[in-house]
């Protein structure tokens, strides 16, 4: 072959593969996605990533299937994620406690949350709500503080499990208000609204879904929102700042990841219509009806987003001495 021909060839060739990633990029996806939630079904986490990837579907064209693989403080399902194809078809819906708080509460992880997952963005933002039995007199966050002062130790608060957002949350308002509280773990949370009711356990640092049943039978009172504005779901509960406790502040959140070495393409179409789902009014009214806020960041803030919420869960965990799995 000439040397005129061969090097039409060779720019034939890298026109052909230059199409081949054009094309790629535009088409995707051409078959169903599975979406990996480290929860079980009907928990919080689980219901609005179903009100987002129902969105998502709609706009991309193709089904994206729901799998619930809950365990070990959704480490299993978070390691199954991170050891799946980095092709766009396997994704994970990452909660704050396995890809954020479990790096530093579990002595060895199947995965590494920085190393072995991007983030896409976060996507539900669930703003702390302290609720308290109705069998408790106190009807304020100041009542409660004063309470807990009185009768150290003696309170215990309910949540997930260890190292949860909820359990994270009861250890953070004991650094920032100086009492001392009993952490209760409960296995299946779904046990936890009737014992909050009962006054089995009279506390909780709880996203709404897991109080709203205790709230709405009018078994259990919410003090106070953890964050700068009250919740669309109870207009009437102030603001910790409101309450006269501003430097408590706490969120628990749950966000889009993929595999490691997941093409930059895709990784960009998938928070393209992320963000573009978390703009549509039907999926922000039924985000505010389970107390969750839309949060999307550009992917370019997502990488540094998860490093400062690792080392806030970080230093939350070392100063209450919580100790390792």
């Amino acid at each position: 072959m000439n040397p005129t021909r061969r090097l039409l060839t060779a720019a034939l060739a890298a026109g052909m593969v230059f199409s081949a990633g054009v094309c790629g990029a535009q088409t995707y996806p051409t078959r169903p996605i599975t979406v990996i939630i480290p929860f079980a079904g009907g928990s919080a986490s689980d219901v609005v990533s179903r009100i987002m990837f129902q969105k998502m579907s709609e706009q991309m064209g193709q089904p994206i299937i729901i799998d619930n693989r809950p365990g070990a403080g959704g480490n299993n399902g978070s390691a199954e994620a991170a050891r799946a194809a980095p092709d766009g078809y396997t994704l994970l819906g990452g909660g704050s406690g396995p890809v954020a708080a479990n790096k530093t509460l579990y002595r060895q992880l199947p995965y590494d949350p920085e190393k072995d997952l991007e983030i896409i963005s976060p996507f539900a933002g669930f703003t702390i709500v302290v609720v308290a039995t109705k069998h408790l007199p106190v009807t304020t966050l100041k009542d409660l503080i004063a309470y807990a002062k009185a009768n150290p130790g003696k309170l215990n608060y309910g949540s997930v499990g260890n190292g949860s957002s909820q359990h994270l949350a009861g250890e953070y308002f004991q650094q920032v208000t100086g009492v001392k509280l009993t952490h209760v773990p409960y296995r299946n949370i779904a046990q936890y609204g009737p014992d909050l009711i009962a006054g089995t356990v009279e506390l909780g640092f709880q996203w709404y879904p897991n109080v709203s049943g205790a709230l709405q039978a009018k078994g259990a009172n919410a003090l106070g929102v953890a964050g700068d504005k009250r919740l669309a779901i109870l207009p009437d509960t102030p603001t910790t700042t409101e309450a006269g406790v501003p430097e408590y502040k706490y969120s628990g959140w749950f966000a889009l990841m993929v595999p490691k070495g997941t093409p930059a393409d895709i990784k960009e179409r998938l928070n393209k219509e992320l963000t573009t789902a978390l703009q549509n009014p039907d999926v922000i009214e039924k985000f505010a009806q389970q107390g969750a806020e839309p949060m999307g960041i550009p992917l370019a803030e997502a990488k540094t987003f998860l490093t400062k919420e690792v080392k806030i869960h970080e230093d939350i965990i070392t100063t209450a001495n919580i100790p390792k799995l």
